[in-house]
């Protein structure tokens, strides 16, 4: 990463960090429509990898839950400088919704089945699962990635996910009193690099597209899993071209945090119930068509 790059990261994080760990420390997430309309996940109890970016999908997400009437949110991350705050300003907003903080490795299979039996002792359900957690790792030609790097990349952002619907699915499958029918959501954050070349590094594009190729597989040996795609912007905030992103797709504009929460606050909700082992490509359209130098087009 340049050195420009690095000093454009650091400008924001100094912006964007909290002050403190009160309701008015952190900025205000950006929505893109008005509240739900009535509880989409009453009683619901979920868990968020990823949750630690104060602008990142995660927060957004466990906001859209505990408006949306959720029992629990469980919200994760290996950094975990931003969580109380999250927690302080989603109980203050949702005082009825018990939030939880973890701070551990999404691909640490001890933890994943710690936060799931967590779930499962405290609540006897656990409903949704959000494996959000996800690295870019080093923005370089493959052939100048170590193999170290690669696997690091793949342990992350892949078998995080594997784990996650290890765990979650047969907590899901447990009945009570207060969840008559086994079901739940699992829901994988991959990417666009998923489904398309050039959207991001070799090793981070593998890893995406092993989401999307879970999804579909596991699916098929489980009922009632959703999931979905989303483009992750962490590389190209990380080269400082975030103001570039979305030209090339059909809105010609980026993505917010919000937009891609809705999908997966649905996704989550009883209304995907028939949502089976599926990759939503929330980008604007850009993977509907093939890559085109603006103005050029046949």
């Amino acid at each position: 990463m340049s050195d420009v790059a690095k000093q454009r990261i650091a400008a924001l994080g100094s912006q964007l960090s909290p002050q403190s760990n009160g309701l008015g420390a952190l900025p205000a997430i950006k929505r893109v429509a008005g509240k739900p309309n009535g509880p989409r996940v009453p009683g619901k109890v979920v868990i968020i990898t990823g949750a630690n970016s104060i602008m990142g999908i995660g927060r957004a997400t466990a906001h859209l839950f505990a408006e949306g009437g959720a029992k629990a949110v469980y919200i994760c991350d290996y950094d975990s400088k931003n969580l109380e705050a999250h927690r302080s300003e989603i109980t203050s907003l949702h005082p009825t919704v018990d939030v939880h903080v973890r701070q551990f490795d999404a691909a640490d299979e001890k933890a994943v089945k710690a936060v799931v039996d967590d779930a499962m002792e405290n609540y006897g359900r656990l409903d949704v699962f959000f494996a959000n957690a996800g690295i870019v790792g080093p923005m370089a030609p493959f052939t100048d990635i170590s193999k170290e790097d690669f696997m690091k990349i793949i342990d992350t952002n892949t078998a995080s996910v594997f784990l996650a619907a290890k765990y979650a699915a047969p907590a899901m499958m447990k009945t009570s009193s207060d969840k008559l029918s086994a079901s739940g959501s699992i829901i994988g954050t991959a990417s666009v690099a998923g489904l398309r070349s050039n959207a991001g590094t070799t090793p981070y594009a593998a890893s995406k597209a092993a989401v999307v190729s879970l999804a579909q597989s596991i699916s098929y040996q489980l009922s009632g899993t959703d999931w979905y795609d989303s483009t992750d912007f962490e590389s190209a905030r990380a080269r400082g071209t975030e103001k570039k992103l979305g030209q090339l797709n059909p809105l010609k504009r980026a993505g917010i945090a919000d937009e891609v929460a809705r999908v997966v606050l649905f996704l989550g909700s009883d209304e995907a119930s028939y949502v089976n082992g599926q990759a939503w490509a929330v980008d604007g359209g850009l993977s509907a068509g093939h890559p085109y130098v603006l103005g050029k087009m046949a």
